[in-house]
């Protein structure tokens, strides 16, 4: 079922898409080589709790296996759902991270791809071109269009550069539960898919990979990785649907004003 949300429920979701930009800008103040994963997710816990909201992975899934951590960080080849530990990240890296809160009854998920240290010219441009593929996305997120036209947009973009468009995972609807209705495919065809409707609130998020589409999970029943070994990029948005152009409630900007990457260049908020 589609949840279309009122203004004043929009404003409550925007506070808690907000409040995941900040946390994920409190982690790029101390992502470096050297550091340990599990460190960054104590950051972000800390924030998160300071600001009077709950970290929405944390216990999140399986009664037996539930996900021990606040963040995903998942490094190089790990697509997504990646476990925060003692791993400590090398210079070089490309670390996605998803961050998610709940506050005042409403879901904010997010996720930026950072680069550690030095990186190569071939990850800067799977950086560069995934997350132009998630505007390109959100430009057809408008009332009236379909999600596969979203989708579409997003595998064109990306298939052109000879990159993999993961299909074993989606963006989706988001509101009073971290998952909702409808699911947001990352490729499909133009006029397909859930019509799209003014108050419809969705995370976006293209996962892209240097190599194959295909993935495969680790042991820990978690972490995905690529199945051919290559990196990968991840970078999400929480949106609401409108008339015209949809609007973002989350913001890359808080990254932006610690990190002046190249990826950041593109003045893209």
């Amino acid at each position: 079922m589609i949840f279309l949300k009122s203004e004043s429920e929009i404003d409550k979701m925007r506070i808690a898409a907000q409040l995941v930009s900040r946390t994920l800008a409190e982690v790029a103040r101390v992502i470096e080589p050297g550091i340990e994963t599990g460190k960054l997710d104590r950051i972000a816990e800390d924030f998160i709790l300071k600001h009077n909201a709950r970290p929405a992975f944390k216990g999140y899934g399986p009664e037996k296996n539930p996900f021990p951590a606040t963040l995903c960080i998942s490094v190089n080849n790990e697509v997504v759902h990646g476990i925060p530990g003692k791993r400590k990240l090398n210079d070089g890296d490309i670390v996605s991270i998803d961050c998610g809160v709940e506050k005042d009854g409403f879901f904010g998920d997010h996720a930026y791809t950072f680069m550690v240290g030095d990186c190569t010219e071939e990850d800067k441009k799977l950086l560069r071109i995934t997350l132009e593929s998630l505007y390109k996305g959100i430009e057809k997120a408008m009332h009236g269009n379909k999600t596969g036209d979203i989708g579409s947009s997003i595998q064109k973009h990306c298939e052109k550069e000879g990159y993999g468009v993961v299909r074993d995972l989606v963006g989706h609807g988001i509101g009073k539960d971290m998952h909702e209705d409808p699911s947001v495919p990352n490729f499909g065809k133009a006029g397909r898919g859930e019509r799209l409707r003014t108050g419809m609130t969705l995370a976006v998020e293209p996962m892209i990979t240097r190599g194959t589409w295909k993935v495969k999970t680790l042991p820990d029943k978690w972490t995905i990785v690529t199945a051919d070994g290559s990196n990968a990029a991840h970078f999400e948005h929480d949106i609401v649907v409108r008339e015209g152009e949809a609007e973002i409630l989350s913001s890359f900007d808080y990254i932006a004003e610690i990190t002046k990457n190249e990826i950041l260049e593109l003045n893209y908020g």
